[in-house]
């Protein structure tokens, strides 16, 4: 059994895509690629689809994951461009790697999220931004199932840094409007329980009274391990590519054919 890795994004209109209406498009698109999926036992059998730590309803990401299993062995770019040609567009698959290393959903312990504020100048998002980083706690609250949760939203944060609009790296598509806008970059850890990019923005709310005009745009732009020694948040689907390398360079070449 062959198993994939994919990354695809989630941009513009689509950003508003629940999880279940991307897991419906994309089994409708293992099905027009005519993929040998693997499927589960069982009176009612599904494809073997894992999804990995999917970001929120309403955020744009440019770094979801997701692995399938094969029953027949795929070229993975192969089969990447022919899944990305059966999804709408928004909904992107942008790589595809075989999965020679166990653990992908363990190496998903940090994202990277960009927060585009309209109608906030960059002066003001800096200083609540060093207001949040500054205190040691920032108790937020959230309604859960079982009623309002209250917890802290600072130690989950690693970084919160005002951006210029020139290091930007999220979609144009992801711009609530054309206006100049504030831009914060967020390092956040994957923590139980999970904060949310929403979850700081009350916390800026809370601790230096910031609060945009229009809902703030969020796209996540990376995740992966965090690198305690770069502050970095590193690829995922890096051990795979290095183990497929490794294996196609320590294959023997082919033995070339004598003449007749």
């Amino acid at each position: 059994m062959q198993r994939i890795r994919l990354r695809y994004t989630k941009r513009g209109r689509l950003r508003f895509t629940s999880h279940r209406d991307f897991q419906r498009a994309f089994e409708r698109a293992l099905r027009r690629a005519e993929v040998p999926m693997a499927y589960s036992a069982g009176f009612t059998p599904h494809p073997k689809v894992s999804y990995a730590n999917a970001a929120p309803t309403g955020t744009g990401s440019e770094a979801e994951y997701l692995e399938i299993a094969l029953t027949a062995p795929r070229d993975p770019e192969q089969l990447r461009v022919l899944l990305d040609a059966s999804m709408p567009a928004g909904l992107d698959i942008v790589e595809a790697v075989e999965a020679r290393t166990s653990g992908l959903a363990d190496r998903l312990t940090a994202s990277v999220w960009e927060l585009r504020l309209d109608g906030v100048s960059p002066e003001e998002a800096r200083r609540a931004a060093d207001a949040f980083t500054a205190a040691e706690t920032v108790e937020v609250q959230r309604l859960a199932k079982n009623g309002v949760r209250t917890f802290d939203a600072r130690s989950a944060v690693v970084s919160l840094e005002s951006r210029d609009l020139a290091e930007t790296q999220s979609s144009q598509a992801d711009r609530p409007t054309d206006q100049p806008c504030a831009i914060l970059r967020l390092v956040v850890r994957h923590v139980t329980p999970a904060v949310r990019p929403d979850d700081v923005l009350s916390g800026l709310r809370a601790v230096a009274d910031l609060a945009p005009p229009v809902p703030a745009a969020v796209t996540r732009l990376a995740q992966g391990l965090f690198d305690e020694e770069t502050g970095t948040v590193t690829d995922p689907l890096a051990p795979d590519r290095e183990a497929a390398q490794a294996h196609s360079t320590a294959e023997p070449p082919a033995a070339a054919t004598a003449p007749a």
